[in-house]
């Protein structure tokens, strides 16, 4: 939802910055990668060693070198098909990193923490599903995107709970990860239905 809302203005932003990176010799495909390391490190490192917040700081600070990555793209006036691969790939592993993370906090440090744990994992399992529909469905030529969370959605939802938690507030982290699977179950809902629409339509 943010990426069709906020997608101007952050370009706005990002554009410039890319460009500075492609101009210094960078590739938006090492970005990608230095995102991705960074962000996995610290989700790993710091959350299940109970430092919720140094986690939830630098885990988004890396995360939004993923921005970076699709600013320098345009500004070079190109993509690659390798690039987007790399892309989704990287994604894919930085949400597992973050949610199994989260999930070992609440085994390791949260008293009675089987019920969050468990969110941890369902979150984690939907994230994958969600992004595995789309790319299936493009993969097979229909067009479907959007959804009530997408990836932006889930990382605030995430981090906002481990933050607040890293804060002194109980139970901020369950709360937002319950929420986020419920969440994630309507988003996976609307992609299925936005896949039979478009299916209906190519048959059409």
């Amino acid at each position: 939802m943010l990426n069709i809302f906020a997608r101007a203005s952050v370009s706005r932003v990002t554009d410039p910055i890319g460009a500075a990176l492609n101009r210094v010799g960078l590739t938006p495909n090492v970005m990608t990668v230095l995102g991705t390391a960074g962000a996995m490190v610290c989700a790993l490192v710091f959350f299940p060693n109970d430092l919720l917040l140094a986690g939830t700081f630098t885990v988004w600070g890396f995360a939004m070198l993923d921005l970076l990555d699709g600013a320098m793209a345009r500004a070079r006036g190109y993509g690659t098909p390798f690039g987007a691969v790399l892309d989704a790939t990287c994604d894919r592993l930085v949400d597992g990193a973050l949610f199994a993370a989260i999930a070992w906090w609440c085994f390791v440090h949260l008293p009675g923490g089987r019920r969050a744990a468990a969110a941890a994992l369902i979150c984690l399992v939907l994230a994958q599903v969600i992004s595995y529909v789309k790319a299936r469905a493009d993969a097979s030529g229909l067009a479907v995107d959007g959804g009530l969370v997408e990836r932006a959605e889930r990382l605030i939802i995430a981090l906002v709970g481990t933050g607040l938690e890293g804060l002194g507030v109980p139970h901020a982290v369950e709360v937002s990860l319950w929420l986020l699977a419920a969440l994630s179950v309507i988003t996976l809902l609307q992609r299925i239905i936005a896949v039979a629409g478009a299916a209906r339509k190519d048959s059409s």
